[in-house]
């Protein structure tokens, strides 16, 4: 597959700083990592090396792929060792979670969420929000690591049915259970060039 004539060169990575219980769930990252860097994929996530967020972008690098981490100075010792953050293709690092944030989007042509905890939720759910306001149109992916979003979907789902979600065709996150399917997904999802429109306005406000 031609870098070139990837429309979608960067995925930002949503997961979390903690490996969880199942280990099934570090794998997935590792798998998604590896993934990534087979098809020229840039990964951007929140810069943590340890945890399911290491995981990922071990299973990029060692594949050859590119990272760029973005994580605010609070966290680094936190959720980083100094060390590992120095093996990364980049780092960026930021004086606070909003800064983050708006890097993060600026540099993604789309988002996968994998399981994590509330810090997860609050970067995919802002995500989808500015998508359901038609302030963008990149894709979204939830992981469904062994069926770790089934609750966030039926909420989603219950919104929909109670009339809160008046634009649900803008948010329409893809649901894959498979790591290696998510590379594939959104290429085939994402034929075209990614629509910026709306960008800049999103990162003034973030």
């Amino acid at each position: 597959m031609s870098e070139q004539t990837l429309p979608i060169r960067s995925v930002c990575v949503y997961c979390g700083s903690q490996p969880g219980r199942e280990t099934t769930y570090v794998a997935a990252g590792r798998r998604l990592g590896q993934a990534m860097a087979e098809n020229h994929l840039r990964l951007v996530y929140g810069g943590g090396t340890k945890g399911i967020m290491g995981a990922v972008a071990s299973g990029v690098l060692s594949h050859g792929g590119r990272v760029t981490g973005i994580i605010p100075q609070f966290l680094v010792d936190m959720e980083a060792t100094r060390h590992s953050l120095g093996q990364l293709s980049e780092l960026i690092i930021t004086p606070d979670m909003h800064e983050r944030k708006h890097k993060m989007f600026e540099r993604a042509d789309a988002f996968v969420a994998l399981p994590g905890g509330i810090g997860t939720l609050e970067e995919i759910v802002e995500v989808m929000t500015w998508a359901q306001l038609g302030r963008h149109r990149k894709p979204m992916i939830f992981a469904n690591i062994g069926g770790f979003w089934d609750p966030m979907l039926k909420l989603i789902r219950h919104m929909a049915d109670e009339g809160f979600i008046h634009t649900a065709h803008l948010v329409q996150p893809m649901v894959i259970d498979e790591p290696e399917e998510i590379v594939a997904a959104l290429v085939d999802h994402w034929a075209g060039q990614v629509d910026r429109e709306g960008e800049a306005d999103i990162i003034a406000r973030l």
